[in-house]
């Protein structure tokens, strides 16, 4: 089932996570998904549910591999919840509703519960539900949950208004339930930087989605569903149907060399990050290892290449700056060749500085923060030969940050309106966020590289 709301900010969140929570309560195997390019919520889902959190999103790794996708995450799961992104039908821009939790739920064949915020609201809730419900009838809106919800007597007013919509209550959350999760610039704050507080959190959540709703109806609801006929997405099929793509001309060694452990930078400051890319490179031949760069003072013995994703590290810039032994390893390890790819935040740590903060210094490039917000798909052609990818070739990704970076005068890569990323020897760095699962052939590429 697919938890979706008219906009952002009306509980999506609070709703899909507790009721992961409170299933597995039940007993369930429940598998957790998130519409869209975010790397937060999936974290918040994963303690929910004991399962890796994972992102469907039709832009970054195209319309059919959705459904393999979701088949590969809610293997062997009772139940599966499917977190929408923003409103239910808002997509990318110019696009309709492409990228949109209704596009999704239709290529699932799904039954959508919406979250409506019933603040100030009375008949209302029923003009709301009745447009979203016949907006696009492919989609089909099952249910609502009520949330914010002032009085016994405003949610008897809202449970009358909706009788004549067809749609049925399925839950109804008191305004001063106290459900909520704290919040910085990028939007909550990551699980993995408050782990005991995010469990209690979790918790309460479950115990309000348990007194407040129809928990055997949610579930009749996502049972009523036709079995999806697609193969199940899988790693090492991916990446064989990669081989056909071209190898760099000085990384065609054969696979029998053996796996090169691949360093995958993780803790609090380095949280944002596809599961899937983790199981391509494993698939690809690599032995994958995490260090935490907060922490550790060197990188893991015999590490051969470096993935640093997305996070936070203009708020542990001076925590990151203060590990000196890591800074110059990483230096010491770019110099000799290693390899290294780094999306955003790994952008920020291989800069000379960050907000005024010593960094990695592999790139001649300083970052800082500022009040203003980049974000948005991307549809990207390398302009340039990198360490994993080649000219002329096409990607779709993202960026999401408040932080600027010196531009580089010869960019990896161009879209309509910008440019971005910085090549050298075997590194490539930009605030372009890639979804692996979407193009394969780059975990072949770089664990060749680092063999």
């Amino acid at each position: 089932m697919v938890v979706g709301a008219p906009g952002s900010g009306d509980g999506k969140t609070t709703v899909a996570t507790g009721l992961m929570a409170a299933l597995g309560r039940r007993g369930m195997r429940v598998a957790g998904h998130k519409v869209g390019p975010d790397y937060i919520d999936p974290g918040y889902h994963a303690l929910a549910t004991g399962r890796v959190g994972r992102n469907l999103d039709p832009w970054l790794t195209a319309e059919e591999l959705v459904v393999p996708l979701f088949l590969h995450g809610a293997r062997g799961a009772d139940i599966a919840v499917v977190e929408g992104v923003m409103g239910l039908y808002d997509g990318m821009r110019g696009a309709g509703d492409f990228a949109s939790t209704a596009h999704v739920a239709r290529l699932l064949d799904a039954p959508v519960v919406l979250v409506v915020d019933a603040t100030g609201q009375g008949q209302s809730v029923a003009a709301l539900v009745h447009g979203f419900a016949s907006y696009d009838t492919r989609v089909r809106l099952a249910g609502v949950i009520l949330n914010r919800v002032g009085s016994p007597r405003h949610e008897e007013v809202c449970r009358e208004a909706l009788e004549g919509t067809g749609v049925s209550v399925l839950g109804v959350i008191p305004r001063a339930s106290g459900a909520s999760t704290p919040s910085r610039h990028l939007g909550l704050i990551p699980a993995a930087e408050r782990r005991a507080e995010a469990r209690e959190a979790i918790d309460s959540l479950a115990t309000l989605i348990e007194s407040s709703c129809d928990l055997p109806g949610i579930i009749a609801l996502a049972n009523d569903t036709s079995p999806l006929t697609a193969t199940p997405w899988n790693p090492a099929d991916a990446i064989d149907a990669a081989e056909t793509d071209p190898l760099p001309a000085e990384s065609s060694t054969s696979k029998s060399q053996g796996a090169p452990r691949v360093a995958v930078a993780g803790g609090s400051a380095f949280t944002f990050g596809y599961a899937e890319q983790a199981e391509l490179l494993v698939a690809a031949g690599a032995e994958v290892v995490s260090f935490d760069p907060l922490r550790d003072e060197d990188l893991p013995e015999g590490t051969r290449g470096v993935i640093l994703p997305g996070g936070f590290p203009e708020v542990y810039a001076a925590d990151l700056s203060g590990n000196e032994m890591l800074l110059r390893r990483m230096k010491e390890f770019a110099a000799s060749g290693g390899v290294i790819v780094a999306e955003c935040a790994g952008l920020l740590y291989l800069s000379r500085e960050l907000d005024g903060h010593p960094m990695c210094g592999i790139l001649d490039a300083k970052a800082e923060m500022t009040p203003s917000l980049t974000l948005g798909y991307r549809n990207a052609v390398a302009v340039r030969d990198s360490v994993v990818t080649k000219a002329g070739e096409r990607y779709r990704g993202h960026e999401f940050h408040r932080t600027v970076c010196t531009s580089p005068s010869d960019p990896v890569w161009r879209w309509t309106d910008g440019a971005d990323g910085y090549a050298s020897g075997r590194v490539l760095a930009s605030y372009l966020h890639l979804h692996w699962a979407g193009s394969p052939a780059l975990a072949r590429r770089f664990v060749e590289e680092c063999r």
